[in-house]
């Protein structure tokens, strides 16, 4: 093809030929990602504009060359995204409290301290010994007089309870134990 008369057609003739097939691979590089993949899409096509070069190479077809720069221009861009933190919009930010307001740490406390309050005295005395006193598995149950297996399940079970009486907690409760 000759770039300086056909520019524009060859272009448009390379788009109607081979459009369809390259969104269609790069929406599989995109896991169906249908906005990304036009967006590598056009790119690729503007690559091949800006390469008029890879119109007279010697394939009998521009599709592996297309294939080649959707694939790689498909990569960078994943890398890309994976470089970056993730952005997270300003009503997160609106809703997440201050660190130097202490209300909101003495509000979770009370709370926590009255969930506490209603698990059984086996739950909460074990509890206590780890997450309070600092304990490990073993020394609570030393201190407790029972098996280190009973402690392991009792604070699991009373973490599950606690999750439940604090559903906005339940993330910071779900830890695992000291050993």
């Amino acid at each position: 093809m000759t770039t300086a008369t056909t520019d524009e057609r060859a272009l448009e003739e390379l788009q109607r030929e081979h459009g369809p097939a390259l969104l269609s691979f790069l929406l599989g590089l995109t896991y169906g990602d249908r906005q990304r993949a036009e967006d590598l899409l056009q790119e690729t096509l503007v690559r091949a504009w800006q390469h008029p070069e890879a119109f007279e190479a010697p394939y009998e077809s521009m599709r592996p060359w297309l294939f080649t720069v959707g694939r790689r221009l498909a990569i960078d861009a994943r890398r890309s995204r994976m470089a970056r933190p993730a952005e997270i919009g300003d009503g997160v930010l609106a809703g997440t409290p201050d660190p130097s307001d202490v209300t909101e740490s003495a509000v979770a406390a009370l709370d926590v301290r009255a969930a506490v309050r209603e698990l059984s005295p086996e739950h909460r005395a074990v509890l206590v010994r780890i997450y309070f006193d600092g304990l490990s598995v073993k020394e609570a149950a030393a201190d407790l007089g029972i098996p280190a297996g009973t402690v392991k399940s009792r604070s699991h079970y009373a973490l599950r309870a606690l999750g439940r009486c604090l559903p906005g907690y339940s993330r910071t409760l779900s830890g695992s134990l000291p050993s």
